[in-house]
């Protein structure tokens, strides 16, 4: 699986190769350099104390062995635990759009749990390595019904869905799983297990969720990386399945 995704590529020697941008970040640091004059000081083509903090910022680059890219949404309701899964998984400091929530969100959202009290406003994203080969770029969706719009957006360019669901309230995740078929995602479900979260048999599960008997349905804890990274495999090994029948 190959997609225009993919941010840098190996080189002919085994190495990472940065792309045109980040070469001329670098040149713009030599001639930063070039410019600071005896005392230390820069004139007005550039601030050598900026560049120092941004040189000592840490860069994980694609590793030089990944041959392709696949852009993967996790979707679910609010506080099932998709911030948490992309945040335990990801090989990157993940980006995370978290706000207080508000008493005028309150009026429009499902009431969640009490200790609840922030939600994802825009979306999640983050990165890992699947084998070395395969990189997964994870764009986490809002939860609430108001950011459906975003939903379609996220979704464009995405090769599958992980549907997180959370077995305290079944329901929630009706409307997640509904837009994933609406909008032709193809998908995976696994159910985030909570401490205080009843075990049900997987017939049980399948029959209340309705999924068809291909869809591939796993049980995980978002708070673990192995099992967050088998529930992305799950989906993966899915994915791969339907376009080698589809080929």
């Amino acid at each position: 699986m190959r997609t225009s995704s993919e941010i840098s590529m190996a080189g002919t020697d085994g190495t990472t190769q940065r792309n045109p941008a980040a070469r001329q970040g670098d040149a713009d640091r030599t001639t930063r350099t070039d410019h600071t004059n005896e005392t230390g000081e820069t004139d007005e083509t550039g601030d050598t104390d900026d560049m120092d903090d941004m040189d000592d910022t840490p860069v994980m680059y694609v590793q030089s062995s990944v041959a392709g890219a696949a852009k993967i949404l996790v979707v679910g309701p609010m506080g099932v635990g998709k911030t948490t899964l992309i945040g335990t998984v990801s090989e990157i400091k993940p980006l995370s759009t978290e706000a207080t929530m508000s008493q005028a969100g309150a009026r429009l959202d499902t009431k969640v749990r009490p200790s609840k009290t922030t939600t994802t406003v825009a979306l999640d994203f983050g990165r890992i390595t699947l084998g070395g080969e395969l990189v997964l770029y994870l764009f986490g969706t809002p939860g609430q019904q108001r950011f459906l719009p975003a939903w379609k957006d996220l979704a464009r360019g995405a090769l599958g869905a992980l549907a997180l669901v959370d077995t305290r309230d079944l329901e929630a995740s009706f409307d997640a799983i509904g837009h994933l078929e609406d909008l032709d995602v193809p998908f995976s479900v696994a159910v985030n297990a909570f401490p205080d979260s009843k075990q049900h048999s997987e017939d049980d599960l399948r029959s209340a969720l309705d999924l068809l008997p291909h869809t591939p349905l796993v049980i995980c804890d978002a708070r673990e990386h192995q099992s967050s990274v088998k529930a992305l495999i799950s989906l993966v090994s899915h994915l791969i399945e339907t376009l080698t029948e589809a080929s």
